[in-house]
């Protein structure tokens, strides 16, 4: 079983970023509570317009399985839909660089 890092980009809904900080910080402690994710850090940043990005790494293809099935983590899931939009990386200006910078986030 091999990890896998992810990075995935939340688009703040208007006038939800302080939620989605909150829902962004409590995702990596459920992460790590339902034993998901490596023991690695985790990295939290935001871009120009607002989107938080998140790096972290899943500790198997399985535990990726596993989230889609816990109700710990579909009950988080379901807030971060409530505050945001998942994104792709690639439509943030910040990615049309060869070193994208983003400013950290202190989660």
């Amino acid at each position: 079983m091999k990890s896998r890092f992810v990075i995935a980009a939340f688009k703040p809904k208007p006038g939800c970023l302080p939620e989605l900080t909150t829902v962004v910080e409590k995702h990596w402690q459920i992460l790590k509570d339902q034993h998901l994710v490596t023991d690695r850090p985790r990295y939290a940043m935001q871009s120009q317009d607002g989107t938080i990005i998140e790096v972290f790494e899943w500790r198997s293809p399985e535990a990726i399985e596993r989230a889609h099935h816990n109700p710990a983590v579909l009950a988080l899931w379901a807030e971060f839909e409530a505050v945001c939009q998942y994104v792709p990386i690639a439509s943030l200006s910040e990615s049309l660089h060869p070193f994208s910078e983003f400013q950290p986030l202190p989660v």
